[in-house]
């Protein structure tokens, strides 16, 4: 016991240390691209505790490893949550570029319903992305003469464009899907809630294209607009990109095509289980 404890104040101390060193590395890159002098003493030691944070996190993840913990668990014990989450948002965005290239959607395999819902965002999203490029353009040429800003800027605009295509290609990918007698309902990379269809109270298409924050509702709109709603008998947990899971009762949705949807889930739900034959005579 004494033991683990000691680890969980390594731990503790490691994450500590990372929040304080990594803001101050971002401060001080801030600083060298403005062209502010820094002192080569100052610039040692930060590089210093950053790597010597890194290779004490090496440590102890190869201790977690050695006592049986997984790949993911050691992580989920170094990295906080929220940081693990938001790395995890943004590695399905860019993994779901891929799949929009490769038109490979997600989680269909097996489904009895697959519902697309990007359709009504895409002009939006097109035209934000390029006015991103535009923008990135245009910061190149401004940025010609200082070659270090250039490059920053550069790649901060890229991934912005990536980020914003990213979020299109999630929501492509990743529909609404029935299968059996769970339905998943999906909103770009940040949002996948499974409803089991008895635990479903209603299905009506209503379309509405204003939503108030209200406890016990979710509203996963699409150019701010939802078309189905599902009202649930009993609460399911729905969980957030940021934060504990909550309740809901009320699922707002859009669909591409609604009516499909809506009728999907009423077939689901009237369909007559399967009873079991007589027995045969002997």
């Amino acid at each position: 016991m004494t033991r683990r404890a000691g680890e969980a104040a390594v731990i503790r101390g490691l994450r500590f240390v990372a929040y304080t060193a990594l803001p101050v590395e971002v401060v001080l890159a801030v600083c060298l691209v403005a062209g502010v002098q820094i002192p080569g003493a100052v610039l040692a030691v930060a590089e210093l505790v950053v790597v010597a944070l890194l290779v004490a996190e090496g440590l102890v993840f190869r201790r977690l490893r050695r006592r049986g913990l997984s790949v993911r668990e050691a992580v989920a014990e170094l990295v906080p949550e929220p940081v693990l989450r938001l790395v995890g948002h943004e590695l399905r965005l860019m993994s779901s570029l891929g799949r929009w290239v490769a038109r490979r959607p997600h989680g269909v395999d097996g489904a009895t319903g697959v519902f697309p819902h990007a359709r009504d965002q895409a002009a939006l999203i097109y035209g934000f992305a390029f006015v991103c490029l535009v923008e990135t353009v245009g910061m190149s040429y401004l940025l010609a003469d200082w070659p270090a800003a250039h490059a920053i800027v550069l790649v901060l605009d890229v991934y912005t464009v990536l980020f914003v295509l990213g979020l299109h290609a999630a929501s492509v990918t990743r529909p609404h899907v029935l299968t059996g007698d769970v339905l998943r309902l999906r909103q770009a990379a940040h949002v996948d809630v499974s409803v089991p269809l008895d635990r479903i109270a209603s299905v009506r298409r209503e379309s509405l294209f204003s939503h108030e924050k209200t406890e016990g509702e979710l509203n996963l709109a699409v150019g701010s607009q939802t078309s189905v709603t599902v009202e649930l008998a009993e609460p399911v947990d729905v969980p957030r990109l940021l934060g504990a899971p909550r309740a809901v009762r009320i699922i707002r949705v859009h669909a591409d095509d609604p009516k499909a949807l809506a009728d999907a889930l009423t077939r689901a739900r009237t369909a007559p289980s399967p009873t079991p034959g007589p027995p045969p005579r002997a």
